[in-house]
């Protein structure tokens, strides 16, 4: 059960939840895993770097984080076979965030301290990225963080290889306003990141001559969504687009009683910036297909590299796995830090290292990636809609990367700002 949290702003939740036992892992508290089998961290050798992994391997976000750790565990696979960084193996000592915020921050605070890692790969709810915010900024130490999110958000400590709204809220709802109508429902999890991403989606359908119908929110882990899809009903009575920013297995509750309340596809068109293809296969595919989904990677890219990538990672896991934008993010943001790595010519000078993750390219699953002077990289955007086989048809994508926006241009407290570490003058917020 998920202990009470210390920051008033942050929610209380049970981790024992529906859909969630079918992701675990058999993990303890303080589980430490290598790619090279090595034992504990008290073991490892001069001839090791030691990596932090911090994810919810249990609670409600497990349905979502497990197989992030798949993925990050398999690009140090990849790494280690072709030896190592700087001539040394990745040692890699896996925590489990267990769904709660306080949790989170605590062993964020042991990996650095007692394990004394040289960076962590880390968290997925922005409520998490927030908890051990401070732990990495009070010891100056280095986060790379996996998942899009609600931006609002600039720090000298954390690189960020998810999507800024302006790579994924902001077009999903231009696109969104072009296809499929202007009245807006909005449904979150009741926490920082759906809220301030729907802050942004009310600006923006103000600025386009859309319309915010409706809004509610559901505490993570609760599954009572009769009442928001009542609501929902009474707003949308002929129909509309409903904009789902929930996480974890709330979903599974909302998509079953959406679809048994008849609210289907064709004239309440769910977009989700949540749900990617590990999502839809734990709900069950039934309930999604003709929704849409806003992400920067499928596992339907035709390139080459996503290719070889999904070959890879199914030979390594099971064939009948997935992969999905949080998956492929958690990925490619190993492969940076190692690069920048190299660059730097140390793993333990971390302003080294900061300083030289900045330009990092990397030919990604999602296509070519840059880490950009605001710790974001440039990244395409794409719409995806479920098909039958859980997969995703992309119906839509830019024609390149872009420029991730951390401060919100929309939101008239941020407009005209923006970020940039590589000018001590500008740093985390500077007018532009």
């Amino acid at each position: 059960m998920a202990r009470r949290l210390g920051r008033r702003n942050f929610l209380i939740y049970s981790s024992a939840t529906l859909g969630t036992s079918l992701l675990l892992k058999a993990c303890g508290s303080q589980q430490q895993a290598t790619d090279t089998d090595n034992s504990s961290a008290e073991s490892s050798s001069s001839d090791t770097i030691k990596v932090g992994i911090l994810h919810s391997l249990s609670g409600t976000m497990a349905i979502s984080e497990t197989t992030v750790v798949d993925a990050e565990k398999l690009a140090i696979k990849e790494i280690n076979s072709k030896g190592g960084v700087l001539g040394k193996k990745i040692e890699a000592i896996v925590e489990d965030g267990a769904s709660d915020w306080d949790t989170f921050a605590e062993k964020a605070a042991k990996l650095i301290d007692q394990d004394q890692v040289v960076t962590i790969f880390g968290c997925w709810t922005s409520a998490s990225r927030k908890a051990v915010k401070d732990v990495f900024e009070s010891k100056n130490h280095m986060l790379w963080y996996p998942v899009q999110y609600e931006g609002q958000e600039c720090s000298k400590n954390i690189f960020y290889t998810g999507a800024a709204p302006n790579q994924q809220i902001e077009p999903a709802v231009d696109w969104l306003l072009k296809n499929k109508g202007k009245q807006f429902f909005l449904v979150g999890s009741d926490y920082v990141f759906p809220r301030t991403a729907n802050t942004i989606i009310k600006e923006q359908l103000k600025a386009l001559d859309g319309e915010t119908v409706g809004e509610d929110y559901l505490p993570l882990g609760n599954t009572e969504v009769t009442p928001i899809i009542t609501k929902i009903k009474q707003a949308l009575p002929d129909g509309g687009v409903i904009f789902n920013s929930l996480n974890g297995d709330s979903n599974v509750a909302f998509f079953k009683q959406l679809q048994g309340a008849g609210l289907g596809p064709d004239k309440y068109p769910v977009m989700s910036v949540s749900i990617a293809e590990e999502e839809v296969k734990q709900i069950g595919k039934e309930f999604l297909v003709g929704h849409y989904a806003a992400w920067n990677y499928f596992q339907t890219v035709d390139t080459p590299v996503n290719k070889k990538w999904v070959l890879d990672f199914q030979e390594t896991y099971g064939k009948d796995r997935v992969t999905n934008d949080p998956m492929e993010a958690a990925y490619i943001m190993v492969y940076l830090w190692k690069q920048a790595v190299e660059k730097a010519g140390t793993a333990d000078d971390l302003e080294k290292v900061r300083t030289a993750a900045i330009g990092q390219k990397f030919n990604a699953p999602e296509g070519p990636v840059k880490m950009e002077a605001n710790h974001h990289i440039s990244k395409t955007v794409r719409i995806g809609q479920v098909r039958e086989d859980g997969l995703f048809d992309i119906v839509w994508s830019t024609d390149g990367a872009v420029t991730p926006e951390p401060w919100n241009q929309f939101v008239p407290a941020t407009k005209g700002y923006a970020c940039d570490w590589t000018d001590p003058n500008k740093g985390g917020k500077y007018k532009i």
